[in-house]
């Protein structure tokens, strides 16, 4: 599936989450009804995956944990707040420099029209 047909059904998987529900819930709430959506529309998903990190040719279990990866592509980041901040944003290009991932989806479901609660982060930034 091309890059843009993906985040397409994740958007409108989390579009369709965030009509039913509205805002002001837990990430976690949003983060099960979206795995429930994009299973219903039969997405491939890994949730809640472990990163671990290498640091000085060293492979360390941190317990980072990512929300969503994607058809083993686009890194899903929830978020429930009243703003999206910078450290944000750079947690998930931190995700996807981690992974070798190139694209990740920022969705923040804390807003009353969810198209502004969406963010589309791309890095070219591999290990």
């Amino acid at each position: 599936m091309e890059i843009n047909d993906l985040t397409g059904k994740i958007i409108g998987s989390a579009m369709e989450v965030h009509r039913a529900l509205g805002p002001g819930l837990l990430e976690s709430v949003y983060e099960e009804c979206l795995c429930h959506e994009l299973a219903l529309r039969d997405v491939r998903f890994e949730r809640q995956k472990s990163l671990p990190v290498t640091f000085k040719e060293v492979r360390l279990d941190c317990s980072y944990r990512i929300d969503l990866i994607v058809s083993d592509t686009v890194v899903v980041e929830i978020k429930a707040v009243e703003t999206i901040l910078p450290v944000h944003e750079a947690q998930i290009l931190t995700y996807l420099k981690l992974g070798g991932w190139s694209i990740g989806l920022l969705i923040n479901f804390n807003v009353p029209v969810l198209k502004d609660g969406v963010r589309r982060i791309v890095s070219d930034l591999k290990e």
